[in-house]
Parts: structure tokens; C-alpha cells; sequence
């Protein structure tokens, strides 16, 4: 499915983004970023998405929704940004629960699974040396792990640990998770 997909299903400003996040690894303004940090994830989505959104790299000011699941309210989501960030990288599950606290607060108004890969990948990489290889995680494994972890982290953190390499600096092994990360966005 990946295969087919791969093959211009993507709209020109995914297609857009897309190049932009290649070119996020590329120019080595990756190795700039702020790990683990509000800043640090503001940062990559507004070089993904600059240009594209104008709201690129901006904290969301209304509330969002995505399948009967409401993230953060808008009025809080300063503060729990503030909680999200002084959680503790010390472990594979710590940086998997902030993963999963940044994904309920959904900081953007779009955007947010794309850019939220990206930094969990730099927290993963600067922390424990290892990152995700997201071709060996299932779209809908994905998918529904994600629906469940505000309740259930265990289904994501087994799905994540099994797809940990340290081909940390591969520059193939980047651009394909990006591919499979906007894999992940689409709807079928």
C-alpha cells in the first residue's frame, strides 16, 4: 500500500512540505534545533511548513478536534506546553511519554504528527543514540496505538522499541521516515 501510495497521492502543498522536511536534513539546519523543546518543535514546523501555512511554527489559538477527540484546549495549552517540555529525555519511556503528552496537546493547527516524528526522532538520536526506523511500523498499527496511548502507552512504546535502529545519521533512512510519515496523514 505504502508502494501505491508513494506514487503522486500527495497534493502539490503536501508535495510542498514534504521537500521542505527533506531539505530540513539536507541543509543540516536539524543539527541547529532545539531538542526536546516547545522552541525545538515550533522550529520544525515552521521549516516544514513555512511559506505554506501562515500559521507555520505558530502555537494554535483555536480549539482542534480529529475523530471525536479533542486535544488540548486552546486556553491551556500554553501551560501544558510548559509541563510537556520539563518532562524528563532520561529513558526510551520517558521520551515516549512526552512524545504522547505533546501528540494530546496537538500545538498546531496542522501539522502536528509530521513535525511531532521529526522531533521525537532528535530527542531519541541525542538522547540514546537510536532512532526510528518508521518503514517497519504499520500505518494502522500506528494509528490506533496512537488513539490509545493517552490511556494505554504500552501498544506505541512496543511499536516504537521495535523499530529502533542507530542509523542515526542516515540520510536514506531520514527521508523514508518522512515518506512514511506523510503515509501516515493521509487518509485512505
Amino acid at each position: 500500500m505504502f508502494l501505491s501510495w508513494l506514487k503522486g497521492a500527495l497534493d502539490p502543498l503536501d508535495e510542498k512540505s514534504k521537500s521542505q522536511a527533506y531539505e530540513l536534513f539536507d541543509s543540516g539546519v536539524i543539527d541547529t534545533i532545539e531538542v526536546g523543546t516547545v522552541k525545538g518543535l515550533r522550529q520544525i514546523h515552521a521549516y516544514i511548513f513555512g511559506g505554506l501555512y501562515d500559521f507555520a511554527g505558530q502555537i494554535r489559538t483555536v480549539n482542534i478536534a480529529k475523530g471525536g477527540f479533542a486535544f488540548a484546549p486552546a486556553m491551556f495549552l500554553q501551560e501544558s506546553l510548559s509541563q510537556i517540555e520539563s518532562m524528563p529525555e532520561d529513558s526510551f519511556e520517558n521520551i515516549i511519554a512526552k512524545y504522547i503528552e505533546m501528540n494530546v496537546a496537538h500545538p498546531f493547527r496542522e501539522g502536528n504528527g509530521r513535525s511531532m516524528r521529526i522531533w521525537l526522532d532528535m530527542m531519541l538520536k541525542k538522547r540514546l543514540n537510536v532512532c526510528t526506523d518508521w518503514s517497519k511500523i504499520d500505518k494502522y498499527a500506528y494509528l490506533t496505538a496512537m488513539e490509545k496511548s493517552p490511556t494505554d502507552p504500552r501498544p506505541i512504546t512496543k511499536l516504537i522499541r521495535g523499530a529502533l535502529t542507530s542509523k542515526i545519521d542516515d540520510r536514506e533512512l531520514f527521508l523514508k521516515g518522512v515518506d512514511y510519515s506523510y503515509y501516515y496523514e493521509q487518509s485512505d
